[in-house]
């Protein structure tokens, strides 16, 4: 007899429909071919078990299993219970014929019979609907998250004993459902920090602000413990709450990538991911025999931090130069390509030295001639290229540690934030994939980004006085017109121009110089 069972492969951040054809004819052995992993391979003695523990048992006949298309390479132990379903019918152990095919089915079997969480849960939810399947049935695990997609059955089950009720029985297995809307408006401003709880560093909180407010990248540059990582770790909460479509594109992502917890349905706040400097580069762009979604698509639509940056790898940094710019990332294998969303803020933090206390207020240097600058060279210039904001961080005094006086929430500055945004939207409205000012090409610089004689003298006053770098012009230009958008102003006015000739820290002659 022969039946097809259904279920999907990752292909990406997309899900590839696949049909598991079961034939079962007179004769020994157990054939399963399709281009399946050692993973698909070893689920024979999985599904034995699991059938076993429920009274049923892999037929000694002649098997054999087709994974069709066979030309696609398939990954992952979720085909066990699409391929156990499909030899209990196709033995006619179980009935089921007549509707398996409307549903997807998805999950790893344990010895016993129960099931096990899978990776990529909502594109086979949305696939599903794409396909016109009547429901996906998956480990109930999953079932969460792959129930804010609408107009199809999603069917949490525990192990394989209630699949199997549902297909010969006709016994029931209870739908999950989620309001999708209401799960998302339920933790949009829910964070973790808040700049409430950070005392001082007031000058930091406005580059940051401003750096939020045109989606500019930024680094800090300050001695150990002046609160280089407590005030990144605020940026997404001062950042505009995610849309309905960024929260589902970004739940996507941590979905193939098995990032989703069991009681998760739907990304709502931005997320921000801080690997260490011995990250690979494979696993901070993405990539692997099947590639996977690297940090840099797991922050997408919110923050990448990197801390202790001359201590990452040069070929790690490197990597980045194009997602920065593309705001993708595409990773090629022989057969085929895949491209990964990469869309984030990128914020660094670093000692401007190798023993932290250059320009420190209270502490000597202890770094020999040339250090200083060998250290800050760790970091590419094409890097630093893409970086608009440069502030220097300076440790907080005792007075404002002790200080008691009220700080501003985040909640208020992110309202400043999204009233910048707001205004630039409509600024770009006629651009495509063009959002926010730190994504104006040098045209749109040159028409957006208009300044007065006097500016123009005053930008060149600061460019010969500071040394600053040829590729600094265009940034300033970029963060002045954030600093007026955050001011509502039409203009980029004189003193718009001076503060973001002040976020260039280390385009300056002299810094690094002893």
């Amino acid at each position: 007899m022969l039946v097809r069972t259904q279920s999907c492969a990752l292909m990406g951040v997309a899900a590839i429909p696949i049909t598991i054809e079961v034939s079962i004819e007179f004769g020994i052995n157990f054939f399963l071919v399709g281009l399946p992993d050692s993973a698909i391979k070893e689920s024979q003695q999985r599904i034995d078990s699991a059938l076993k523990s429920c009274g049923y048992k892999i037929p000694g006949k002649k098997i054999i299993i087709n994974m069709a298309p066979a030309d696609i390479r398939k990954e992952g132990s979720a085909f066990d219970l699409t391929l156990a379903i499909g030899i209990l019918i196709a033995s006619e152990q179980i009935k089921g014929e007549d509707n398996v095919e409307e549903y997807y089915i998805m999950g790893e079997l344990s010895l016993d019979g129960s099931l096990q969480p899978v990776r990529g849960a909502l594109p086979v939810a949305i696939e599903a609907r794409k396909r016109g399947k009547k429901g996906i049935i998956l480990p109930i695990q999953n079932a969460r998250e792959a129930a804010i997609v609408s107009e199809i059955d999603v069917l949490g089950v525990e192990n394989i004993r209630q699949v199997i009720d549902f297909f010969n029985e006709g016994v029931p297995i209870e739908k999950v459902h989620i309001n999708t809307r209401e799960e998302f408006q339920k933790s949009l401003n829910e964070y973790e920090y808040d700049f409430s709880e950070v005392k001082g560093q007031e000058n930091i909180k406005r580059a940051l602000e401003i750096a939020a407010g045109g989606g500019h990248n930024a680094i800090l540059i300050g001695p150990p413990g002046s609160g280089k990582t407590m005030l990144a770790k605020r940026l997404p909460s001062i950042l505009p709450p995610l849309t309905l479509n960024e929260s589902l594109e970004t739940t996507k992502i941590h979905s193939v990538a098995g990032k989703m917890s069991r009681f998760s349905s739907l990304i709502s706040v931005r997320p921000f991911r801080a690997p260490h400097h011995t990250i690979s580069d494979v696993a901070l762009v993405g990539g692997g025999t099947q590639p996977q979604p690297g940090e840099i698509s797991l922050a997408h639509n919110g923050v990448l931090f990197l801390d202790e940056l001359p201590e990452f790898k040069r070929t790690v940094l490197e990597v980045m130069r194009q997602p920065l710019e593309d705001r993708f990332v595409t990773i090629s294998r022989s057969k085929y390509t895949v491209e990964f969303p990469a869309s984030f803020m990128f914020v660094a933090a670093m000692n401007p030295c190798p023993c932290g206390n250059y320009n420190h207020p209270g502490k000597p240097c202890t770094c020999g001639q040339g250090e200083v600058q060998r250290y800050l060279n760790k970091v590419s210039g094409p890097l630093m290229d893409r970086i608009d904001i440069h502030v220097e961080v300076i440790p907080v005094s005792h007075e404002e540690l002790a200080s008691t006086k009220p700080v501003e929430r985040s909640e208020t500055i992110r309202k400043r934030v999204v009233a910048a945004r707001l205004i630039q939207r409509a600024r770009f409205n006629m651009f495509e994939n063009i959002f926010c000012n730190a994504q104006m090409s040098s045209k749109m610089v040159r028409e957006f980004c208009v300044i007065s004689e006097e500016g123009q003298e005053r930008l060149k006053q600061a460019m010969e006085r500071l040394g600053l770098s040829a590729r600094a012009y265009d940034r300033i230009l970029k963060v002045a017109r954030t600093i007026a958008d955050l001011e509502s102003s039409t203009e980029i006015e004189i003193d718009h121009l001076s503060e973001a000739i002040n976020f260039r820290s280390l385009d300056r002659d002299n810094w690094g110089k002893k």
